[in-house]
């Protein structure tokens, strides 16, 4: 529907613990509809439950059906890193649990090579990420990761347990100090891209196929015991911003400051030697939900 010039399009690979809550499959969808973003794959990323990899992929699946969409869709690491140290210390080579990778680590690696940039958008613990770091050091400085976690740089209490950060702090560590060229949009700034069921039901709903199960999701999670912590009738979609960056880096403001150090209650804290990576301080949320409305609607007329 939109046409752009192919020089400004860039290749990204999704990152999502899809079935987890209700936003994620806003965000996928707003990407494959987005013309900037040649998007190479989505792989599934866990939420800290058994099982909830594959019940990521499983969703993952089912936006795409209802899109009438294909793009590849790898299954990521079933579990978190915790007690998977590679530090200084350790034994000399590396474990079995270290060295085996999943089909989503390796198409990481192998995308990440074969490109001379790619962009990793996690909307998730980043445990993926970091395993292809693990397992593949040289892709550090040949992608971008936009990611949706912590509660930012700097001293910071944790207001809340920051899901993300806090379904696999090992790697939210690794990721942080590796040096890599990082954008990370923390807890204050993804909670502000707020929306009202009803401008769902409104704005979303008609719109095809994909737009009844992304409300109809919504609902039944809003509904279910899991979202005891929501407000009712409203929801934050703080995934998006990963998308959003993506297609305009400048529609949020950043500075550029020291990674911080993530505590095991998802509390921020200073640790010295840190590299500088880039942390946004807000975005704009008017533009993340207009152009996603946008794009749905004019993708999935109502006949």
């Amino acid at each position: 529907m939109i046409k752009i010039p192919d020089y400004k399009k860039i290749k990204v690979i999704i990152d999502t613990d899809a079935a987890c809550e209700a936003d994620d499959p806003f965000a996928i969808v707003q990407a494959l509809l987005s013309p900037k973003l040649i998007v190479k794959g989505i792989v599934a990323e866990h939420f800290n439950e058994e099982g909830s990899v594959q019940k990521s992929y499983k969703e993952i699946e089912t936006i795409l059906h209802a899109m009438g969409m294909s793009v590849p869709v790898l299954m990521g690491e079933e579990r978190a890193l915790s007690g998977c140290s590679t530090e200084a210390g350790t034994e000399g080579k590396e474990s079995t649990e270290q060295t085996k990778v999943s089909e989503g680590i390796d198409f990481i690696i192998k995308e990440a090579l074969a490109e001379e940039k790619i962009y990793i958008l996690c909307q998730g613990a980043i445990t993926n990420v970091a395993k292809a770091f693990r397992t593949c050091p040289e892709i550090k400085s040949r992608v971008t990761v936009i990611w949706i976690g912590t509660h930012g740089g700097g001293e910071v209490k944790a207001p809340f347990r920051e899901f993300n950060a806090g379904n696999d702090i090992t790697a939210a560590n690794e990721v942080l100090t590796s040096g890599t060229d990082l954008w990370l949009v923390p807890s204050d700034v993804y909670t502000t891209i707020t929306v009202g069921l009803a401008e769902l039901k409104l704005k979303v709903y008609p719109y095809g196929e994909i737009g009844k199960h992304l409300y109809e999701n919504m609902i039944d999670y809003n509904m279910s015991p899991n979202a005891g912590w929501t407000k009712g009738e409203s929801w934050s979609l703080g995934d998006s911003p990963a998308i959003a960056l993506a297609l305009n880096p400048d529609c949020g403001k950043y500075v550029n400051e020291p990674a911080p150090y993530i505590n095991e209650d998802t509390s921020s804290s200073i640790r010295p030697g840190n590299p500088v990576i880039r942390i946004y301080k807000n975005v704009d949320s008017r533009y993340i939900l207009e152009d996603f409305f946008a794009k749905l609607q004019l993708n999935y007329p109502v006949n």
